[in-house]
């Protein structure tokens, strides 16, 4: 990577510095004056107020964001940066007991800007490692991020997969394919919290398993006993697993994909109780709500992104509207549901507000029992609120 002496200078318009000194990552386009020539998306840049001063250093790329900041002093980012990044956000992961750990055998290694490392993810699942690049910068960087997993991983990485071609900008024509950079692929199962799943990081959707809904499955867990439960949009089926080990009397998986269906039987399989009390649907979540007689006592929500940008904001609260609706209108009197938005454009509030108007709308009475997060693994820099992505609510329904 290119040291700070080679660096390009890119100068912001006078009063826009005041974002970067609160160490907000992000420069928005309409807040650069000039960007000094040659430069290429993926560059490294510095970053100068309009008086002169240094700010920050990151990332060049073109659209919206302009500048993603690696570091807020005058640093060269070079191969020790990368080490120390990384291995500050690993012995962070072993603070919380999941590096390492026996019956969780999957984290998320890099959280982006809630590592310092905006523009970059990697998970882990047993000894490989599953990197995203959503930047060019990152993706440039490549030699360095797996030399410096290698290093801080030592011989608890076996394998590395990059997993980039559908996350980094569509105009950006970096030519990247989905590959192995280390080893090959381990078909093992992945345990977390001691339950097991198997986990397709090639098609699976993100790297494979959304790892940021670990603890609200454990908590899931805690309330399926003897009750009738229904996972929508179910993915992988994790949230039916937990369920089944919670002892729930009946739980039923439905999923528009039949891929994930499959995956999802897969699981059950794998884990206490089996088949014995699980079936699934092959159908989109508003047909089986059409057509499905049947109540449940639990009911999960746990939808694909509705907005990924704010333009899609209000039919994005529409859908949460109506989906909510739905939900609680398959619930028996006591029952709970699990509702989720993982929609970044989608505020707590904005979630909050349309699943009232939903329960507004079906005139039962309904109580917040837990507010719900993102996991650790996942944290939000508090200089970067928008890092803070999964929302949910579990409501008892009356």
């Amino acid at each position: 990577m290119s040291k700070k002496k080679n660096r390009p200078r890119l100068a912001l318009r006078p009063g826009k510095e005041a974002s970067v000194m609160r160490m907000h990552p992000w420069i928005f386009s309409g807040a650069v004056k000039s960007v000094e020539e040659p430069v290429s998306e993926g560059d490294l840049v510095d970053v100068y107020d309009s008086r002169g001063s240094f700010l920050a250093a990151g990332h060049y790329q073109k659209g919206s964001i302009a500048v993603r900041i690696l570091a807020f002093e005058p640093v060269p980012v070079d191969k020790d940066f990368w080490i120390t990044r990384i291995a500050e956000a690993y012995k962070l992961r072993q603070a919380l007991g999941l590096a390492g750990n026996e019956h969780t055998g999957m984290f998320r290694l890099l959280h982006g800007e809630g590592d310092g490392l905006p523009g970059l993810v990697a998970d882990i699942y047993n000894h490989t490692a599953v990197i995203q690049m959503h930047s060019v910068g990152m993706y440039r960087a490549e030699k360095e991020i797996v030399h410096s997993l290698r290093e801080v991983l030592g011989d608890r990485l076996s394998c590395i997969y990059n997993k980039s071609e559908q996350t980094l900008p569509f105009k950006a024509y970096t030519g990247a394919t989905d590959r192995y950079l280390l080893g090959e692929r381990d078909p093992s199962p992945v345990m977390e919290n001691g339950l097991k799943f198997q986990v397709d990081w090639e098609q699976g959707q993100k790297t494979g398993f959304f790892i940021d809904q670990r603890e609200n499955r454990k908590l899931l867990e805690q309330y399926a006993s003897d009750r009738k439960v229904l996972n929508m949009f179910g993915y992988t089926g994790a949230f039916s697993v937990y369920a089944l080990r919670g002892r729930a009397s009946l739980v039923h998986t439905v999923d528009s994909s039949a891929g994930a269906i499959a995956m999802a039987e897969k699981n059950v399989e794998l884990n206490p109780r089996g088949t014995s009390v699980h079936k699934t649907f092959t159908t989109s979540a508003s047909a089986f709500f059409r057509r499905s007689e049947e109540l449940y006592d639990l009911v999960i929500v746990d939808p694909p992104a509705f907005a990924r940008h704010g333009s899609a904001l209000k039919n994005a609260l529409q859908g949460y509207k109506s989906l909510n609706a739905a939900a609680m209108g398959k619930l028996e009197r006591g029952g709970i549901l699990f509702t989720f938005s993982c929609s970044q454009a989608v505020s707590s509030d904005d979630f909050r507000r349309s699943v009232f108007v939903a329960a507004a709308s079906t005139g039962r009475r309904v109580r917040i029992l837990h507010q719900l997060r993102q996991p650790p693994d996942h944290p939000v820099s508090i200089y970067h609120p928008e890092g803070e992505y999964l929302k949910g609510l579990v409501m008892w329904v009356d």
